[in-house]
């Protein structure tokens, strides 16, 4: 199971959109992923219109056994392969909490009951995916603890390389502290014009401070992705030119995550993806 944080610490530049395009991405190749909504807004939540369910996000953080967490978690409308870990619009209460950093351990506890809340016919989740709130609080720095790798998101703008250069100092701070196996997975750009001077200038900023961690691949700005949020339907289902091409974007971004983000254990169910599928 590769367990990846998603992660900025500005608002309003596509976390819960690269989230929900990897599930997407995921789900086309038959990869069973968990999608944990840890952003009080809930966004990841409503896109993927859940079942009702009696708990939620706020209640596994304040007590992460597995029956707790079995009663928060919940089949979406995409399809058998992914599931959510609901949000919670309380959870922001947890957030601010100032409370003994063995806290911070609790999502790390539930998500390794996971593999025994699945039943015997069927997979084991592959991938997990943490939609992080914009913030430094508690709740983010609980995805870090519990996380393999920490894929950070911006924009081609001045004030949001500035937001992913904090994230990035924050992964290397809980490293250090409290989880010497987190690695950062990378910086994807979001929504490029990629006839933007500005977007190319910001661009090439972020290369000369990140070097290699930027990915190849970066996310077209195009209104399909806000039309299928809007539907609550995955990308790769919403058919148009501009949705494709994001869609692409996205198989490379999954490939490249599924290679890199290994979980501490080895998975037996390793695979070599091709990213040009």
């Amino acid at each position: 199971m590769r367990t990846v944080a998603v992660l900025s610490l500005k608002g309003g530049v596509g976390k819960t959109t690269v989230v929900l395009g990897l599930a997407s991405a995921a789900m086309r190749r038959g990869v069973r992923t968990l999608v944990v909504d840890l952003d009080p807004q809930c966004n990841a939540t409503a896109c993927l219109e859940p079942e009702d369910t009696e708990r939620g996000i706020s209640d596994v953080l304040a007590d992460p056994r597995p029956e707790v967490l079995e009663a928060a978690l919940s089949s979406t409308s995409w399809g058998e392969e992914v599931d959510v870990l609901v949000g919670s619009e309380d959870a922001e209460s947890i957030n601010g909490h100032h409370g003994d950093d063995g806290d911070l351990e609790r999502l790390t506890t539930a998500l390794s009951t996971l593999d025994d809340l699945v039943a015997e016919d069927e997979l084991p989740y592959q991938l997990v995916l943490l939609d992080c709130p914009p913030s430094l609080g508690r709740l983010t720095r609980s995805a870090l603890v519990a996380a393999d790798r920490a894929l950070l998101v911006t924009e081609p703008t001045i004030f949001a390389v500035s937001g992913v250069q904090r994230a990035f100092e924050a992964v290397q701070a809980e490293r250090e502290s409290t989880n010497p196996d987190l690695q950062p997975l990378g910086v994807i750009v979001n929504r490029v014009r990629p006839r933007s001077h500005e977007h190319q200038f910001r661009i090439e900023e972020l290369r000369e401070i990140f070097g290699p961690l930027v990915m190849p691949v970066a996310l077209p700005d195009r209104l399909a992705v806000q039309q299928a949020q809007g539907a609550c339907m995955p990308i790769h289902g919403w058919g148009t030119p501009g949705a494709r091409e994001v869609a692409l974007a996205f198989n490379l971004l999954l490939a490249r995550t599924l290679r890199a983000g290994r979980s501490r254990a080895a998975d037996p169910a390793d695979e070599d993806f091709d990213e040009d599928d």
